[in-house]
């Protein structure tokens, strides 16, 4: 997808940096961090949200990208969330998900 945000971080298009990659998913720093750590977790295929995602296997290899990232990082406490739909407060219509840890707002 051209306009979306995401793709354009997964293409490099903003050399942002990823704290953890794999063939699924990179994983980088919510730049409106609503906890000491927020990251990012974003699959490399374009999916607007957990509603359009037909592939199981790809939602576990995301959690799992989640326990991988947390566990290179040293976080043993955390909380994820995925945000689906606008009144749900999703703000980019590609699927990620957050992981928040520490002083969480």
């Amino acid at each position: 997808m051209t306009d979306c945000i995401f793709c354009k971080i997964i293409n490099g298009d903003f050399n942002t940096e990823f704290v953890y990659e794999n063939e699924y998913a990179v994983v980088f720093k919510d730049i409106n961090p609503k906890a000491d750590v927020h990251l990012l977790v974003v699959p490399r295929v374009h999916v607007e949200s957990l509603n359009d995602l037909d592939d199981e296997a790809l939602l576990g290899k995301l959690m799992m990208t989640v326990k991988e990232t947390t566990k290179k990082l040293g976080i043993k406490s955390y909380r994820t969330v995925i945000n689906t739909g606008k009144e749900a407060g999703q703000e980019v219509f590609h699927l990620h998900i957050h992981i928040l840890s520490g002083g969480i707002v």
